[in-house]
Order: structure tokens, then sequence, then C-alpha cells
């Protein structure tokens, strides 16, 4: 039944970041499944408890719209968990105001963009590691990264969130590669997990 809730998890995941809810709306939504849902990443001791995921205010400056150039070449991240050595296909690198970001393509069955990064606030405000912009195998479609005509992007960095691992070590995450860190700090998105 585990891989029957994975799936269902993910349905909801996807669901939710297609619905027209507002930010606030979103993050009420994401709180009530990380508390229910038996797939949730937090630990299930912290779930009775949970009263919410902590998030930077809304932020309008953390919404920008980038210009994307052409990359090439692959890159192989081991997770150090089951999934192995994930590899990714660059795809283009958007030209944001924080720093130049590489648009990844997971090269798996049926494939997936891929967007973490890691700024000045990871270790301190945010996840250490880094946060997730957008993870289309995972369900997170149309918030953190849209795409526009004309080789461009909408980032919105309210909806940047922490990978599993951030709330318990059962989980292996792919981090942010070294292109992907940038020196400004992303005051937008969800803060690091306090159990």
């Amino acid at each position: 039944m585990n891989d029957l809730e994975l799936l269902d998890w993910r349905e909801r995941v996807a669901r939710l970041h297609l619905s027209d809810l507002d930010l606030a709306g979103f993050r009420a939504a994401r709180d009530e499944l990380f508390r229910s849902h038996p797939q949730s990443p937090l630990p299930a001791a912290d779930r009775a408890a949970f009263t919410g995921l902590r998030y930077h205010p809304p932020n309008p400056e953390a919404v920008v719209e980038a210009p994307l150039r052409p990359a090439s070449g692959t890159e192989s991240i081991d997770t150090g968990g089951p999934d192995g050595v994930v590899h990714y296909r660059r795809v283009a690198i958007a030209e944001t105001p924080w720093g130049p970001l590489t648009l990844w393509w997971i090269e798996a069955y049926g494939g997936g963009l891929f967007v973490p990064l890691r700024d000045a606030t990871c270790g301190s405000d945010s996840y250490g590691g880094g946060r997730y912009l957008t993870d289309t195998v995972k369900g997170t479609f149309g918030r953190g990264l849209t795409v526009l005509p004309g080789d461009r992007v909408r980032l919105d960095a309210n909806y940047l969130y922490n990978p599993s691992c951030a709330y318990d070590d059962r989980w292996a995450c792919p981090l942010a590669p070294p292109e992907n860190r940038v020196d400004v700090p992303i005051r937008a998105g969800e803060l690091a997990y306090r159990h």
C-alpha cells in the first residue's frame, strides 16, 4: 500500500501546484497535506504536534522574469540513497537578478525539469543544503517556474521549498550543484524546518 500512498501524495502535490489558490491558501493546503498524509516527509512522531511549516513573508520582489540562454552538458549526482546516481542534462541557463541558474532535465524514465538552488540564506534561515524551485517529477508544476514565450521563464521564489531530507534523515535528496549556488540572500519561500 505504500506505493499507492506515494502515488496519492504525488497526485495531491501536483493538484495543489496546479490549483488556483493564492499563496496563503497554497501554504495552508500544503501544511495540511504535510500534517495528515501518510507519505508526508515529516517524521510520523512530529505530525501530531505539527502546526505548519515556516515561511518568509510574501515577497513581491522575489517574482522575476529571466531570459534563457542555451546550455549543454550533463551532470551525475549520487543521491546517497536508493535512487543511486541520477543523471541530469542542462536545458538552459536563466539569467536571474540573483545570478545564473541552470535548469536541469532529469535523465530518467519520463524525465522532468529540476531547479535546485542554494542562496545566502541557506544554513541560517533556510535549509543548509538548499531549496527547490521546481521538480516536475514530484509534481511541482507552475508555481516556482513558468515557461514564457520568447525563451524566458517566470520564477517565483515565494514557492521555494525544502527537499524531503530537510525534515527527516530517512530521505536522500540531490542538492544544488555549484553552478546553482548564488551569493545573494533570497528572502522568500520556505524557512528551515524546526522539529
